[in-house]
């Protein structure tokens, strides 16, 4: 019997007591899907235990119970801020971060200030999870946090302060695009992308160059057709042919990539 008819007091309960990691995800997507006040409040216990296994359960579990809205979203968010109060756990606050990026529609200047503290922290972990919940805010103090995690020696952090700064802000201003342009060179392949795409939002035309360097290298990912379409310059076409050509001949080149380039040459050219 598969875990979709289970009582919900028993996936709890496995959640709670397995040792092994390898079903967890499944069990918490389980309780997710249910969305029922009763599994709001067991899960809303749980997050407020002293034990921090079954703390980090509760928080997993109300960070996507319901969607349009989340049940009793505003409490969660409120319970999630109390928590960091006194939190030290890393674990827990990895998972309180994340907890936040699916529900920081509406969070507060002050409730942003208290995330930013967390910036410099000596945990990349935490900071790549900070990045996530204050990616989509439009608050001065998260876009700026951004910008500086941006710039982080990680690059999985730099990616998603990249892409947060760059296509999930809809600001534009001059501390945004000139952290963009610092990415533009980044040794990590997607930052540098995200970097691209962002500058292409913000239709800063000088970017086509750098495009048109990586057009002539072959070695970029789908993320450049996105700038691309973007900027809608049809001096991108004969480049982007010649790609064409190239991957017919490479056997190495995966098909979506080359159905992803052949839907980007069809756009410019119509």
């Amino acid at each position: 019997m598969g875990r979709e008819n289970w009582t919900s007091e028993k996936i709890f309960e496995r959640l709670v007591n397995n040792k092994s990691e390898k079903t967890y995800w499944n069990n918490i997507s389980e309780l997710r899907k249910r969305a029922t006040e009763e599994i709001y409040d067991k899960a809303y216990e749980l997050a407020k235990s002293e034990i921090d296994k079954k703390k980090i359960i509760g928080i997993n579990v109300l960070a996507q119970l319901g969607f349009d809205p989340r049940i009793r979203q505003q409490k969660t968010v409120e319970l999630y801020f109390k928590l960091l109060e006194n939190e030290q756990n890393d674990d827990v606050l990895f998972s309180l971060f994340f907890g936040i990026s699916h529900n920081n529609e509406n969070l507060t200047e002050k409730q942003v200030l208290k995330l930013t503290e967390f910036k410099n922290s000596k945990n990349k972990d935490i900071r790549y999870s900070l990045v996530s919940a204050l990616s989509t805010v439009e608050d001065p103090k998260a876009i700026e946090t951004l910008i500086e995690l941006s710039e982080d020696k990680y690059s999985s952090i730099r990616n998603w302060a990249t892409f947060g700064i760059g296509t999930l802000c809809e600001q534009n201003n001059d501390r945004i695009i000139k952290a963009l342009w610092n990415r533009i060179k980044d040794k990590h392949q997607e930052t540098k992308l995200e970097a691209i795409v962002g500058l292409a939002n913000r239709k800063q035309v000088a970017v086509k160059d750098q495009i048109i360097d990586e057009l002539k290298s072959g070695k970029y990912g789908t993320l450049l057709f996105e700038a691309i379409e973007t900027l809608n310059d049809k001096e991108f076409i004969p480049h982007l042919e010649n790609n064409l050509k190239s991957a017919k001949n490479d056997s190495g080149i995966k098909e979506e990539w080359i159905a992803d380039l052949k839907k980007c040459l069809n756009k410019l050219s119509a």
